[in-house]
């Protein structure tokens, strides 16, 4: 059974979904200053997918553990679940850094904005509470762990060529046949940026997506060379693949963030349970975690628990 709060709050995310849009917007009105709020009773949001569903978990237990009571509800479409936080309906979610603020960024000025986001961890994070903060929401501490674009080849053409970084690929001037998704022909992060940043020649963008089965299978036969995938991608073990580093820094800084509701979680109490989660988890933890969940068939809530009690932030049950 669903709890009454979480029914209350998705009924009213879909009135956030199809309001009408009429009236100032909360640009017209400047900052939000209200003081931050310490509700006792809170809800968590999920975007939905593995990852997403890990972090909500472990949010949720270490809130639980401060005294706070939780309630986890899975909103797959950012357009609307950003909204219901700046309404209090969803009070916490999990989010990564460059990417929220260009599109924080996006949603104030238009889909020609020019990117805030950047490699720059400090300048993204800047950017991104300038934005959030208009909007009545409170971004805390970046995490450790980051997931961000990344690029995998098989070890055997990794060790034949003495490949451990994009820029050794570069210097090799090997021809470069990439699987990824159809946009990364336009994509500073993606072709482009490989081309202008390591030198890399690539021949052609194999469009089979971003860190697919297909794609991976691809590179694993010889097809392509280099994947695009991510940092936590649970998987390119088992299909023989390695990432090379990203040593010049071409992609953004998509560090973990929690973003709260100011008037309701943007209290203490709130950034020191979810502060805690910041100092420990990595972004090794966080791709075995997705890995225990996608391919061990494993409840997120119980990978989630048990990473928790491992690392002693909270007691064992």
């Amino acid at each position: 059974m669903i709890p009454a709060r979480v029914r209350r709050a998705l009924a009213a995310i879909l009135l956030v979904a199809t309001a009408c849009t009429s009236g100032p917007s909360l640009e017209d009105q400047g900052e939000v200053t209200a003081p931050p709020g310490d509700s006792r009773r809170l809800t968590v949001g999920s975007a939905g997918f593995t990852e997403s569903d890990l972090l909500a978990q472990m949010y949720a237990l270490l809130l639980k553990h401060a005294g706070y009571s939780t309630e986890i509800i899975s909103v797959t479409n950012r357009e609307i679940y950003e909204p219901a936080l700046e309404k209090g309906q969803i009070d916490v979610v999990p989010e990564y850094a460059a990417t929220f603020a260009d599109w924080l960024n996006t949603k104030a000025h238009g889909p020609d904005a020019r990117p805030v986001g950047s490699p720059d961890l400090a300048a993204t994070m800047k950017a991104l509470r300038a934005s959030a903060a208009r909007r009545g929401l409170t971004v805390l501490a970046p995490g450790r762990a980051v997931d961000q674009n990344a690029f995998a080849v098989t070890r055997a053409y990794a060790r034949e060529h003495h490949l451990r970084t994009l820029s050794d690929l570069g210097a090799s001037k090997l021809p470069v046949r990439l699987a990824a998704g159809d946009e990364c022909v336009q994509r500073p992060y993606c072709a482009p940026g490989l081309r202008k940043v390591y030198g890399i020649d690539i021949v052609a963008v194999d469009p089979k997506g971003v860190g697919t089965t297909q794609a991976k299978q691809a590179v694993q036969n010889g097809q392509d060379q280099m994947v695009l995938t991510t940092t936590t991608d649970a998987t390119l073990d088992d299909f023989g693949l390695v990432l090379l580093a990203d040593d010049r820094r071409l992609q953004n800084a998509d560090h973990l963030v929690p973003v709260v509701n100011r008037s309701r979680a943007g209290g203490p109490g709130v950034r020191r349970a979810l502060d805690r989660l910041n100092t420990v988890l990595t972004t090794a933890d966080l791709a075995d975690m997705n890995e225990q969940v996608d391919s061990r068939r494993r409840l997120p809530e119980d990978v989630a628990r048990d990473y928790l009690e491992s690392k002693k932030l909270i007691p064992r049950t």
